[in-house]
């Protein structure tokens, strides 16, 4: 999320009643999840088995349930609760209406048609000759382009699925992030497409979606894929151009895929993949996958 106006270090630290390390003036551009975060935003860390990362990361100031040691250039939010305090920063400067307030500003280009039913969050603009179908639901902030088609009982800008467990109950890590749908987009019916926590959940220009599919919170797919019913892609992954993903492929949360792959149907990644064809559970190489069942074959 990028504030509006640059903010100082002092005053994000007086909002949330945190001791900071730093010069007082010190420029926050906004805030972001880890796995997108850009240099003048503040991340948030409160486990020391990602202290590293967090400090390391391309981060310019860091939310953190420890003092330690400051990297050159950088600055700390010393919080005894980040997940909170980074919520608070976030709720602060973006207002989160929930369908609950009508306040609108909607942007619809020349030649879009749209079905009564549907439901528009606020600060939404859509692009020119876009198609909207019967119950789509549009959440606050989505940006939606030219020639888009979007079927019936599709959401787009659901709250991201980012909980942490506290007091023996789920907590949940508020989204401010929006959805971006790239031109010449479509589709299908009953998909589910998260908005990012803090950044975008993007939509490449030129992809088409079938049915009942979910895309998670600021994850990219790129331009041009080709994703078939059920796929399930979990949250902060990049998926290059001219990606194939057919039925019930499932994606683990924060996998990059390289552009040009194909995953048959089924296919499970847990890992960074190469261009490439892949099957199976653990996303192994098809050609390696056929070699091993002859061989398989031949033993009888």
């Amino acid at each position: 999320m990028t504030f509006h106006h640059p903010q100082k270090l002092k005053t994000i630290a007086d909002l949330i009643g945190a001791k900071f390390i730093g010069s007082d003036d010190f420029e926050v551009l906004g805030t972001n999840e880890i796995h997108r975060v850009k240099s003048g935003e503040i991340v948030f860390v409160n486990h020391p088995k990602y202290y590293d990362k967090a400090l390391n990361s391309a981060a310019t100031i860091i939310l953190i349930d420890k003092e330690v040691e400051c990297p050159e250039g950088k600055a700390l939010l010393i919080s005894n609760d980040p997940f909170r305090d980074f919520n608070k920063i976030n709720t602060h400067f973006t207002r989160i209406s929930n369908f609950t307030e009508e306040l609108h500003d909607v942007e619809i280009g020349e030649g879009t048609k749209i079905h009564s039913s549907a439901v528009i969050g606020n600060n939404v603009k859509i692009g020119k000759n876009t198609l909207i179908f019967p119950n789509v639901v549009i959440g606050d902030r989505t940006v939606i382009g030219d020639n888009v088609v979007i079927q019936s009982n599709t959401v787009l800008g659901g709250d991201a699925f980012y909980y942490r467990k506290l007091n023996g109950n789920f907590d949940r890590l508020i989204s401010v992030g929006n959805v971006v749908v790239e031109n010449n987009v479509e589709i299908g019916n009953g998909c589910t497409i998260d908005r990012g926590v803090t950044d975008s959940t993007i939509i490449g220009e030129g992809s088409v979606l079938d049915n009942q599919i979910q895309i998670g919170h600021d994850t990219v797919i790129g331009k041009r894929c080709l994703i078939a019913s059920q796929v399930g892609v979990a949250g902060c992954c990049i998926i290059g151009d001219e990606v194939t993903l057919w039925g019930q492929v499932g994606i683990a949360s924060g996998n990059n895929i390289e552009s040009g792959s194909v995953l048959l149907g089924k296919t499970g990644v847990n890992r960074d993949l190469k261009k490439g064809t892949y099957i199976g559970m653990f996303a192994e190489d098809f050609k390696t996958y056929l070699k091993k069942e002859v061989k398989l074959r031949n033993l009888g």
